[in-house]
């Protein structure tokens, strides 16, 4: 038995409408429980696919940004860290050219997304992007007015988000070449413990992690059907 239902791009039009700057909007397995009814038991798995780090387009609120960034054809960020991941990345808009804004990996974030979701795995992309970098952050927690808010929660309002602050923990850095790895263990030992960090924030498995700009280039991590399905 199948059931079509419309795309994320379709609901953010019809529910949401279509805004000059970026909205924070559900993802398509919100809407096929909420909207359509389809229960996440009987879709089989649910793949989360997330950079190794956070990007935005336009203005609003971005609470990992590294630095500032001119939203403008061939712009550039205030940040060295920012700058290179951009660069690294090839963080630009495909038609319009402007560079994205780029940040730290945002742990709530994905909280709340998987909240919303229910990933059964996390296909990790980009990680290779941060190769070069000596030590990682990554925003593990926002606060509000100085409290703390729980996991997978997120402030009420766009102002509030603009207001939270956020903390960081650090991690060791790999600075070596992972595109020809192709499976976890083959990983370098900091990459590998930047990814379990992941994981346990999260509490949902990686099975995939992008090594390099190449449909290939991706390194395994025990991807089973029935791994997901449990």
């Amino acid at each position: 038995y199948q059931r079509r239902v419309h795309g994320k791009q379709w609901y953010q039009r019809r529910v949401h409408g279509k805004q000059w700057y970026q909205r924070r909007v559900h993802g398509k397995q919100w809407y096929q429980r909420r909207v359509h009814g389809c229960q996440q038991r009987v879709q089989g798995a649910t793949i989360g696919v997330v950079k190794a780090y956070t990007t935005r387009v336009g203005m609003g609120p971005f609470p990992t940004e590294l630095g500032e960034t001119d939203l403008v054809p061939g712009g550039s960020c205030s940040d060295p860290i920012g700058k290179h991941i951009g660069d690294v990345g090839h963080e630009y808009g495909t038609t319009t050219k402007r560079r994205r804004r780029c940040g730290w990996l945002d742990i709530p974030l994905l909280q709340y997304s998987h909240m919303l979701n229910g990933y059964s795995s996390i296909n990790i992309t980009k990680l290779d992007v941060l190769s070069e970098l000596s030590e990682l952050q990554v925003g593990h927690t926002y606060r509000l007015d100085g409290e703390a808010l729980p996991p997978g929660a997120m402030p009420p309002t766009m102002d509030d988000l603009a207001r939270v602050t956020v903390d960081y923990d650090t991690l060791p850095g790999w600075e070596s070449d992972i595109s020809e790895c192709k499976s976890f263990e083959q990983l370098p030992a900091n990459a590998q413990s930047y990814l379990t960090y992941i994981e346990e924030k999260l509490g949902v498995p990686i099975s995939w992690v992008g090594v390099g700009v190449g449909r290939t280039d991706m390194a395994t991590k025990g991807f089973s059907w029935e791994r997901q399905a449990a």
